[in-house]
C-alpha cells in the first residue's frame, strides 16, 4: 500500500513533532513514523532553556508549557558550585523550565495533531530511498503490514542510532564514551531541605532534582565507577552506596522507576543535508548530557529546518536556503561538543581536579564570564552567518529577543505575536512600507520600538526570518535604502518550482 505526503519525519520524539508542527502549520502535508506505540514513561530531559522557551514564546505555545513546569532562573556548568544565572539575560524568558521531557513530548504531540499532522505509532522505519523526483520510506506498522510512503523529503529524527542517518551513508564521526555516570527516578524518604542538591568531593558527584512531591532525579558520578560499560544496568543498591559515600547518606533513597548508565560519547553527523535527507537532533549530534543542553539544541534545529523545508515544497524558497540549515545548525552542533566535552573534563575529583573546579567557580562569580558562559549554554548567543550577498549590518543573523512595537493606530504589539503563524516579518520602522502583499509567507509590519535601542538606531527596515533571526537589515542612511529593500525581498522569496 502506497501513500503519498510531502515530507516523512522519522522519529516521533520532541525533535520530530516539533519539526511536524512547523511543516503542519505551514500547510506542508507531513506525518511522523515512530516505532514506539506509545511514549515511554520517563524523561532524558528535564529542562527547557531560554532559547527554546523563546522559540515556544514565537508560536503562541509557551504559557502551556510554563503551566506545566517549574520556572529556575538559572542554570550550571559542570555543576560547579556558583549557578549561571539566566535572570539578566536579555530575554522576556531569563529562566529554565524544569519540565520532564515526557510531559514535553506530550504537549507537542497534541499541537502537531491539532495542526494536521499524521503520526503513525508502532511504525519501524525499514528503507529510505531518494532519487531527484522524490524519496521513498518504507516501514512496518503496528499490524506487521509493510507500507509505502512517497514523499519530498524525509527528516530523520530518530535519535543516536539513526537509521536515516545510516542508510543515506552520512558518516558520524567523533569518540566513543570514556566516562559513564548513572542516575535514577526514586523516591526519597529524606530529601535535601530545598529539594534540589549539587555536591561534588573527591568521592564523586551528586546531582539531585524534584520532578514531583514525592520523586527526585538522582545523578551519580562516582569516580569508581566511571569505566563501568553502558549496557551495565543500575542497581539501587548502587545508587545508595554511592549516595552514602559521597553525601553522608542515601536520603532514604528508594522506589526507583527508571534507572540508567549514560557516556560521554561525542559525534556529530559530517553533513546534515543529503539530497532530500535531513538530519536533525541526536540523528545529527551526541554528547555528554551536561548542562541539560541536548534536547533544546534538538528542538532549535527543528525550528531551523521547518521553515525552510515548508518554504521548499511550495516554491517559495531560493536554491540555496535548503543547504543553509547545515550552515547554520552544524557549527551550533560544534559549539555543544565543545562546551559539553569542556564540561565532561572539569568532572575531577583528584586533588588537582577539585582545585580546577573551585578556580572556575570563583571565575564565574564575575558578571561578565557568568554572563558569556550562560550565553553559551541558554543558547541565546547564537548568531547565524550573515547573507553574503546582501550589504552588511550589525543586526543581520542576530538572534532578536522580543520587543514591544509601537503601531500607528496607537496601540502596541508584541514582536514574537507577530511571529505566531510562522510568517517572515518585514518590519518597517521609519515610514509606510511599500506594498508587498504579492509575496506569500511576509507579513509587513509598520512600528516604532517603545523602548530606544543603541543598536537599532537609524535602522528603516528589518526582514526578520520566521525563527526570530535577522534575515537582512536596513539603515535609512544607507545608499539606495528603497534598492536594498527590494533587492532582499527578492534575495529571500526568490520563487522556483516546488520540488
Amino acid at each position: 500500500m502506497k501513500m503519498n505526503v510531502e515530507a516523512v519525519i522519522i522519529g516521533g520524539g520532541p525533535v520530530g513533532l516539533m519539526l511536524a508542527s512547523e511543516l503542519a502549520m505551514a500547510g506542508v502535508k507531513t506525518c511522523v513514523v515512530e516505532r514506539l506505540e506509545k511514549p515511554v514513561p520517563y524523561s532524558k530531559a528535564l529542562t527547557l532553556h531560554p532559547r527554546t522557551l523563546e522559540l515556544l514564546e514565537m508560536r503562541g505555545l509557551l504559557e502551556r508549557f510554563v503551566s506545566k513546569g517549574s520556572k529556575i532562573p538559572s542554570g550550571h556548568f559542570s555543576m560547579l558550585d556558583t549557578r549561571l544565572d539566566f535572570s539578566g539575560l536579555d530575554t522576556s524568558c531569563p529562566y529554565t523550565l524544569l519540565l520532564p521531557q515526557v510531559k514535553t513530548e506530550q504537549l507537542l504531540e497534541e499541537h502537531a495533531r491539532s495542526l494536521g499532522a499524521e503520526v503513525f505509532r508502532g511504525a519501524e522505519a525499514l528503507a529510505v530511498t531518494q532519487n531527484r523526483e522524490g524519496a521513498q520510506t518504507i516501514f512496518k506498522d503496528r499490524e506487521g503490514s509493510v507500507r509505502t510512503i512517497i514523499s519530498k523529503f524525509v527528516i530523520g529524527a530518530d535519535g543516536a542510532g539513526s537509521t536515516v542517518r545510516k542508510q543515506a551513508g552520512i558518516e558520524f564521526s567523533g569518540t566513543d564514551s570514556t566516562v559513564t555516570a548513572a542516575l535514577g527516578d526514586v523516591a526519597l524518604l529524606s530529601p535535601p531541605p530545598s529539594g534540589v542538591l549539587s555536591l561534588c568531593t573527591k568521592e564523586g558527584g551528586v546531582m539531585i532534582v524534584p520532578l514531583s512531591p514525592r520523586r527526585y532525579r538522582v545523578v551519580v558520578i562516582s569516580p569508581y565507577r566511571t569505566q563501568t560499560p553502558k549496557d551495565v544496568p543500575v542497581t539501587e543498591e548502587e545508587l545508595k552506596t554511592d549516595l552514602i559515600r559521597i553525601c553522608g547518606t542515601d536520603f532514604g533513597l528508594s522506589e526507583p522507576s527508571w534507572m540508567s548508565r549514560f557516556g560521554n560519547a561525542a559525534r556529530q553527523a559530517k553533513r546534515y543535508r543529503d539530497g532530500r535527507i535531513f538530519l536533525a537532533g541526536d540523528a545529527a549530534h551526541i554528547h555528554f548530557p551536561a548542562g541539560g543542553q541536548g534536547l533544546n539544541v534538538g528542538l532549535q534545529d527543528a525550528m531551523n529546518l521547518g521553515w525552510k523545508l515548508a518554504a521548499a515544497v511550495k516554491g517559495a524558497a531560493p536554491s540555496w536556503l535548503l543547504d543553509s540549515y547545515h550552515r547554520e545548525r552544524h557549527p551550533s552542533a560544534e559549539g555543544l561538543l565543545r562546551n559539553t566535552e569542556a564540561q565532561t573534563k572539569l568532572i575531577d575529583f583528584t586533588q588537582a581536579g577539585l582545585h580546577l573546579r573551585s578556580m572556575i567557580s570563583e571565575l564565574l562569580a564575575f558578571p561578565e564570564v557568568n554572563r558569556y558562559v550562560a550565553g553559551q549554554i541558554s543558547a541565546l548567543d547564537v548568531r547565524y552567518e550573515a547573507d553574503p550577498d546582501m550589504p552588511p549590518h550589525r543586526l543581520n543573523g542576530l538572534r532578536l529577543p522580543d520587543m514591544k512595537l509601537n503601531v500607528p493606530d496607537g496601540s502596541s504589539e508584541r514582536l514574537y505575536s507577530c511571529l505566531q503563524n510562522g510568517t517572515f516579518v518585514l518590519l518597517s520602522l521609519l515610514q509606510e512600507a511599500d506594498d508587498h502583499s504579492r509575496v506569500k509567507g511576509l507579513r509587513t509590519v509598520n512600528a516604532s520600538l517603545a523602548e530606544p535601542n543603541e543598536k537599532w538606531q537609524d535602522v528603516h527596515t528589518v526582514l526578520i526570518r520566521p525563527d526570530g533571526h535577522v534575515a537582512w537589515a536596513v539603515d535609512a542612511s544607507a545608499p539606495d535604502c528603497t534598492g536594498v529593500i527590494q533587492t532582499g525581498i527578492s534575495r529571500w522569496f526568490s520563487v522556483t518550482s516546488p520540488v
